[in-house]
């Protein structure tokens, strides 16, 4: 795991997309691995470079780690971060200029996700300001405060905007299972930012912070979660009415199985522990119905078209391998390692590019490799599959 993290996946990104003309990291390598230094720059791309090497410095310790984070925490901080109405933008040109200005509260979640992981690693107070500013920006704008739970996006001054749709594959409603799932995230990592550092911030701020927590693992058990499959509904009304069909995402199951459960341990409440667990039990083992006879995970299924999505993935098994393994370290689960181990295989021997670095984007069913996508770009990112190899490197399963 370590030699990938740190030979395949972080050295492709310190070599080859570091935007040294214009500042930060490009927006975009081509499946083909044509660099495209005139492509936008998107705030999820960035936020998760700045996670990444963040997460590799606090672990493996190794300078250019920091330098890489520190590099990419400075462009967002100039760049991205709005300095009219907080928050932000989408996008910007490949100057850094603001492209797109709407507010994408998963793309602010990542945001805090990044930073965060910054100050956990540095101690960095301007970081976890940053990081607060934007935790009271997605409070203020985006929590529904009739019905619970986080809308999907606004415009640049906050404002209703007609299109709230994360990409152009997502359907348009105003709240989602993704974007609350990136929003535990950061504030998982935020709260334990915290407990690590409490030199950072005050009573005050943690109790917020710590209730918003609270109240996310609630919208997941009690409204996201499908109580009668195990499965995550995708897309929502605002008042928490189902949209867009019946769709399974087997990625997003096994990836919301580990997190919430990350969620309650970071918590720390034995009675929310009490009632997570089995549910992180329940919604992995659904997950696997997407898992293949090669060891692979499935992306995802229109139950009502019947439309399977059977590429796999980077992505999805990554998530499946940090998945199973988290049943298997809590649980004392054989079979789940065992499922984490032979996805392990089907990367190790499809989806890593030895040649190039990094990982492609997916395989279909018959082994072809997907280059019509990014090698790296707006949604190509060193973040789940560095993630996958840190949170291994770091888990005790003695």
């Amino acid at each position: 795991m370590q030699d990938v993290v740190e030979n395949n996946i972080l050295r492709f990104w310190l070599d080859k997309m570091q935007d040294h003309e214009r500042g930060g990291f490009y927006g975009r390598m081509t499946g083909e691995g044509e660099i495209c230094p005139e492509a936008e720059k998107g705030c999820i791309l960035n936020a998760r470079i700045l996670w990444s090497f963040s997460a590799a410095y606090r672990v493996l310790h190794h300078p250019e780690y920091l330098t890489a984070a520190t590099r990419a925490k400075d462009y967002i901080l100039t760049h991205f971060i709005d300095p009219e109405y907080g928050g932000a933008y989408w996008s910007l040109d490949c100057n850094g200029n603001p492209l797109d200005t709407k507010k994408q509260f998963y793309a602010i979640g990542f945001v805090i996700y990044g930073l965060s992981e910054y100050a956990r690693s540095t101690g960095d107070k301007e970081a976890f300001e940053r990081a607060m500013d934007l935790y009271y920006c997605i409070e203020e704008h985006s929590l529904d405060k009739q019905y619970g739970g986080y809308i999907e996006a606004a415009t640049r001054d906050w404002q209703p905007i007609a299109d709230m749709r994360l990409s152009d594959f997502d359907a348009n409603y105003p709240k989602s299972q993704n974007t609350h799932l990136h929003i535990i995230e950061p504030y998982t990592n935020l709260f334990r930012l915290m407990q690590e550092r409490p030199e950072l911030t005050t009573p005050e701020e943690k109790s917020k912070v710590e209730q918003s927590l609270r109240n996310l693992i609630t919208i997941f058990t009690d409204r996201i979660l499908n109580a009668s499959t195990y499965h995550l509904d995708l897309f929502f009304e605002m008042d928490w009415t189902r949209g867009a069909g019946w769709l399974e995402s087997y990625g997003h199951d096994i990836e919301c199985s580990w997190l919430m459960h990350e969620a309650a341990l970071v918590l720390g409440d034995q009675e929310v522990l009490r009632k997570v667990e089995p549910i992180v039990q329940k919604v992995a083992v659904a997950s696997e119905k997407g898992l293949n006879a090669d060891g692979s995970m499935t992306h995802e299924a229109n139950l009502d078209t019947g439309h399977v999505d059977a590429d796999r993935h980077w992505w999805v098994q990554a998530e499946a391998v940090v998945g199973f393994m988290n049943i298997y370290q809590h649980f004392a689960d054989e079979a789940a390692l065992e499922k984490a181990l032979r996805c392990w295989t089907y990367i190790k021997e499809n989806l890593i590019d030895y040649e190039l670095g990094e990982w492609y984007w997916s395989r279909d069913p018959e082994r072809h490799i997907n280059k019509k996508d990014d090698h790296a770009g707006f949604w190509k990112c060193p973040y789940h599959n560095s993630r996958m190899c840190l949170e291994i490197i770091e888990r005790p399963f003695a």
